[in-house]
């Protein structure tokens, strides 16, 4: 638990860490005077929180997080991390970027212990989380390069290092509020491995810890198995020219269509034998 640091503090952590960092101004005022600071507590500060922002391209994602939403008024973070791996500060202060969350992750946190599941939307995130927005559409095609994961393992690790903290002050917002699923791409566990090691003065090539699947659900998962084109429809498949491919749901729809037909069948069969032998007998 800390004060935030001050806004040319700040500026100077990310700084040393070997980040190249650029000021957006709004209103013609510094970032340090552009926050929701009127809207709440800044601090105690607890941790870092890392998101995506589903947007596409450089100038239009830091102009969303910097002036916001209609509904949802900027600045959206602290600072952009954008695909060439530059941090582009909007605003400093109390940002909407965290929302609400669930008090035992934040506990968590504090303690530095491992992450309990979020199930619960009951603290006030934007008090005590910083936030970095990184550019990224979030569907789990859109690359991440790797200086773009360099620069959110320097921006994560210069703000622990300011205050002390370890990896585990360093969060994902699917960590924290659930529902949320960002960022998707990489996993947090390999991101937090990525912030020890810098922290720790080590120097990891962590491209092969890279996990393709990581943001998706088990639902997502299946859902992509069971429903993607990728099997031969069968010999007995009636618009097999028409539609060569099936999905793996189709076949088990088909098979068990074909069961329930062989078992009617078989059902009246058994009668009408049961019927004959009446006959018979």
């Amino acid at each position: 638990m800390a004060e935030p640091m001050t806004y040319p503090a700040f500026l100077a952590a990310l700084r040393a860490e070997g980040l190249t960092v650029y000021e957006h101004k709004t209103g013609g005022r510094s970032p340090a005077e552009h926050n929701r600071n009127h809207k709440g507590a800044w601090g105690p500060v607890n941790g870092v929180m890392i998101h995506h922002t589903v947007t596409r391209g450089h100038d239009a994602t830091v102009e969303i997080c910097r002036k916001g939403y209609a509904s949802l008024p900027g600045p959206l973070c602290h600072g952009v991390i954008c695909k060439q791996g530059h941090i582009h500060v909007v605003g400093y202060g109390r940002a909407n970027h965290a929302g609400l969350g669930d008090n035992d992750v934040l506990q968590a946190v504090i303690a530095e212990h491992a992450l309990p599941p979020d199930n619960e939307a009951n603290t006030d995130g934007n008090r005590h989380f910083y936030g970095f927005e990184c550019e990224n559409l979030g569907d789990g095609n859109d690359p991440w390069p790797a200086v773009q994961l360099e620069a959110i393992e320097r921006a994560a690790a210069a703000v622990c290092r300011h205050h002390g903290w370890d990896q585990r002050s360093v969060i994902g917002h699917l960590e924290w509020q659930p529902g949320k699923v960002d960022p998707r791409g990489f996993t947090m566990a390999s991101m937090r491995a990525r912030v020890a090691d810098r922290l720790h003065g080590k120097t990891t090539n962590h491209s092969e810890q890279e996990d393709p699947l990581a943001g998706y659900s088990k639902r997502d998962i299946g859902d992509a198995a069971w429903n993607t084109d990728n099997l031969l429809a069968p010999d007995f498949a009636p618009d097999r020219k028409k539609n060569p491919r099936w999905t793996p749901s189709s076949y088990l729809r088909s098979i068990y269509n074909a069961v329930i037909t062989i078992r009617d069948e078989l059902r009246a069969l058994r009668k009408a034998v049961d019927a004959l032998s009446k006959k018979e007998s």
